[in-house]
C-alpha cells in the first residue's frame, strides 16, 4: 500500500473514532466534564481540551509537508500545557465543539496534500523525524487511547480490531527493545500474534495469553491486565494480575 493510500485508510479511521467519540461526550453530563480523568493530574475537561490541541499541532505539521517548510508542532512546550490548562475548565458544549471542529480542521488540512506530500518527513515535537503518513496514524492513537482515558464507558474492549493489533505490534516491539524488563512472552490468541519482552536469549519467566485488545490495554497503561491468563511454569495463576511486571510508560 502506498504512503498516500495508507493515509487515507487511517483519516478514515479517525473520523470514525472522532463519531465515537462525540457520542461518548453526548451522553456525559455539564458537571462531569470536571471530574477525573484516567491520567494523573487531569479532568477530563484536560484530556478533551488536549485532544482539540493536538489535531490543530497536526494541522501544523501537514502543512509543512505540503509546503516544505520547518513548522513546528507547537510554538513551545509551554505554549502547549498552558493551552491545555486554559482549556480545561470550559463548559461541556464548548468541549464537545472544539473537540469536533479541530478534528475537521486536521481532515480539510490533510485533503490539501498531494499524493507525494505524505512521503514528507515532518518534526515530532519530542525532536524525531517521521514520514507525514504516520501523522493520521498518530491522531487515531490520541483519539482512541485518551477515550479510554475519559473514564466515561469506552475501554478497551471497544478498540477497533486493526488499531489494538497495529498497537500490540508497535508496543511489543518497543517494551521487547527495553533493558530491565523479566523475560514474558505474550500471545493475542485471536490475533495469532506473539510478542517477548525482556532480554532474547532468558527463558521467559512468564507467559500472558488473551484477547489482542485486553494485551493492548495492559501494555499502554489502559488496563490491570483484566481478561488476561497468566501462566508460570506451564500452570496457571490464581491471581495473573499480581504477577504481571510493571511496565514503564508506553513509548
Amino acid at each position: 500500500m502506498s504512503d498516500s493510500s495508507t493515509a487515507a485508510a487511517q483519516l478514515r479511521a479517525t473520523a470514525e473514532s472522532t463519531d465515537l467519540l462525540l457520542h461518548t461526550l453526548r451522553e456525559l453530563r455539564p458537571e462531569e466534564v470536571p471530574a477525573p480523568s484516567g491520567l494523573p493530574g487531569w479532568t477530563r475537561g484536560h484530556v478533551l481540551t488536549h485532544l482539540a490541541r493536538n489535531a490543530d499541532s497536526l494541522v501544523n505539521l501537514l502543512n509543512g509537508a505540503r509546503t516544505g517548510q520547518d513548522i513546528p508542532q507547537y510554538p513551545s512546550a509551554e505554549a502547549r500545557d498552558a493551552d491545555i490548562e486554559a482549556g480545561a475548565g470550559r463548559p461541556l458544549a464548548e468541549q464537545l465543539a472544539d473537540v469536533r471542529d479541530s478534528q475537521q480542521r486536521f481532515l480539510d488540512a490533510a485533503a490539501l496534500l498531494d499524493p507525494a506530500d505524505w512521503s514528507a518527513e515532518v518534526k515530532h515535537r519530542s525532536g524525531y523525524v517521521f514520514p507525514a503518513w504516520q501523522l493520521p496514524v498518530k491522531r487515531l492513537a490520541e483519539l482512541e487511547y485518551h477515550h479510554v482515558d475519559l473514564n466515561a464507558g469506552y475501554t478497551p474492549a471497544h478498540w477497533p480490531e486493526d488499531f489494538a493489533t497495529a498497537e500490540f505490534r508497535r508496543l511489543g516491539g518497543h517494551f521487547g527493545a527495553l533493558d530491565g524488563l523479566p523475560a514474558v512472552r505474550l500471545v493475542a490468541e485471536d490475533a495469532g500474534l506473539e510478542a517477548r519482552l525482556g532480554a532474547p536469549d532468558a527463558e521467559p519467566e512468564l507467559t500472558v495469553e488473551g484477547p489482542v485488545r485486553a494485551l493492548t490495554g495492559w501494555l499502554s497503561g489502559r488496563s490491570d491486565g483484566d481478561g488476561l491468563q497468566v501462566h508460570r511454569a506451564g500452570e496457571g495463576l490464581v491471581d495473573p494480575r499480581s504477577a504481571l511486571p510493571r511496565l514503564p510508560p508506553m513509548g
